[in-house]
């Protein structure tokens, strides 16, 4: 197959296995090949079972045969972040707590996706269990970004962008915690969309802070992640927090809702710390808009400056919770050493986090301890409540808002590393969204004078998936951003 094979959309694949020129087998294996061709320097795979791979391709193309497709998704390869459990496949973390760790089970979106006929296809390397936004914290390998190899992909979902990035698979899954599908998507020249927080189930997914957790997909177009997500998307009753609300149609949300539509502009994403170079491609787009007839009006998120502060202590609380489980007692890392109960938590917890995950638990336990628990988490709790208010007013007069997704461009590997602080400060425009739990998309929309890709972030009103898809599509349509990949 030629090489553009590889960066075409999901829709332009589905046109091709429509259309009996395309056969899923050949599509599986042309991005096995692109995998084994280009990962040896992106790294974005933890690992792929090509076999099972190659047999779900001949599944979909022996439906296909007898005229029973399942979906637009049926025979498309999609990769998943490796902390979306897939019954039968490695579940790690990205940690050495779970390194040996199969999953027993199908998250609820992996069933979504089979019933679809997708084929899954791969395990992606992430920050060890979600915690980071570099993808360097991974056990085992550091991900880079597609379009400069001594840059970092973004984190914590950055196998998923990067394999999206460099042509190894049309569409992913990540999770996005505080950023984390959209921030990788901006610093990789891809669409990742952070849906409402309860509208796509969490069950399956390996929690890291269960109040802000979110499945959400990537792709080369607004479309595709639309696709993806009218999939993946409803209720649960296996998950508490699914909301029971019906799915919108989205691909048709997306030709039926046109602009003119009203943006905010919130000042506070604008100020110190914003990339000149990044400013000015977020500013185009917004004149952009306005040139289409959008109105442009300046809104306030007069909390956005506690943002980082509250969610690393409502995030990091959660994480010492719901990481309290790896114990070394039955399915993760087991310490050889340990000579008794104790000795055995201690060792195996010791050997089995990294460093940042350590850090964050420490600090979680710090909050939520006797005599901090109203001083900080509480407190915090309080804030995001404020925080949430200050969307929903902006709301009253906005139909969505435009800022940037990150302050900044991918930066260079190890860059960040020895001040964690700076590393955490990579989110600050994208944490508010999860806090106020709800949807953000990130596309592209430019380049910097080095070449390397800018996002633009839009966020919307809770459940308003259809309208976010809309307002980015209009962009991307008149843009050729998405359209332009890394040379590798």
């Amino acid at each position: 197959m030629a090489v553009d094979l590889h960066f075409k959309t999901l829709s332009e694949l589905q046109a091709l296995l429509s259309a009996g020129e395309l056969s899923s087998v050949e599509l599986t294996q042309a991005l096995v090949d692109r995998k084994e061709a280009v990962d040896d320097k992106v790294q974005a795979f933890n690992s792929l079972d090509k076999e099972q791979a190659i047999a779900q391709a001949e599944a979909a193309d022996q439906r296909r045969a007898a005229g029973s497709v399942l979906g637009p998704l049926d025979g498309i390869p999609i990769g998943l972040k490796d902390v979306i459990s897939v019954k039968g496949q490695p579940l790690t973390c990205s940690s050495k707590m779970l390194e040996n760790f199969v999953s027993p089970y199908d998250a609820t979106a992996t069933t979504h996706l089979k019933v679809a006929g997708a084929v899954l296809s791969g395990r992606l390397n992430m920050d060890e269990f979600a915690m980071g936004s570099s993808t360097e914290n991974s056990a085992f390998k550091t991900t880079v970004n597609p379009w400069d190899l001594e840059r970092v992909a973004g984190g914590s979902s950055g196998g998923s962008a990067a394999a999206v990035s460099a042509g190894a698979v049309p569409v992913s899954l990540g999770s996005d915690t505080g950023g984390s599908i959209r921030q990788p998507a901006s610093f990789c020249g891809v669409v990742g969309f952070k849906p409402t927080y309860g509208r796509v189930s969490r069950f399956g997914l390996v929690a890291y802070a269960s109040s802000l957790d979110q499945i959400g997909p990537f792709g080369r177009s607004v479309k595709d992640v639309a696709t993806v997500l009218q999939t993946i998307a409803g209720h649960d009753p296996k998950d508490s927090t699914s909301i029971e609300q019906d799915v919108p149609d989205y691909a048709g949300a997306i030709e039926s809702n046109k602009s003119p539509w009203k943006l905010g502009i919130p000042k506070e994403y604008f100020g110190e710390g914003l990339d000149p170079e990044v400013k000015a491609s977020i500013q185009s787009a917004i004149d952009w808009y306005a040139d289409q007839g959008c109105e442009i009006h300046e809104v306030t998120l007069p909390h956005m400056d506690l943002a980082v502060a509250v969610y690393y202590i409502i995030a990091t609380a959660e994480a010492s919770s719901n990481l309290a489980r790896y114990d070394g007692v039955r399915y993760t890392h087991r310490s050889k050493d340990a000579e008794n109960a104790i000795d055995l938590y201690f060792k195996s917890r010791a050997e089995g986090f990294g460093e940042e995950v350590k850090r964050r638990i420490i600090l979680g336990t710090y909050v939520l301890s006797s005599g901090y628990y109203d001083a900080y988490y509480l407190r915090a709790q309080k804030v995001r409540t404020l925080i949430r208010l200050d969307f929903m007013k902006a709301y009253e007069t906005v139909d969505a808002l435009l800022t940037p997704t990150s302050p900044f461009v991918s930066f260079k590997a190890g860059e960040k590393n020895e001040d964690p602080l700076a590393m955490y400060l990579s989110d600050i425009y994208t944490i508010s969204a999860n806090l106020a739990g709800i949807p953000g998309i990130s596309i592209p929309c430019g380049l910097n004078s080095e070449g390397l890709p800018v996002g633009l972030q839009i966020q919307g009103k809770p459940f308003g998936e259809a309208d976010l898809l809309a307002i980015a599509n209009a962009y991307e349509e008149a843009h050729d951003y998405s359209s332009q990949h890394p040379s590798l």
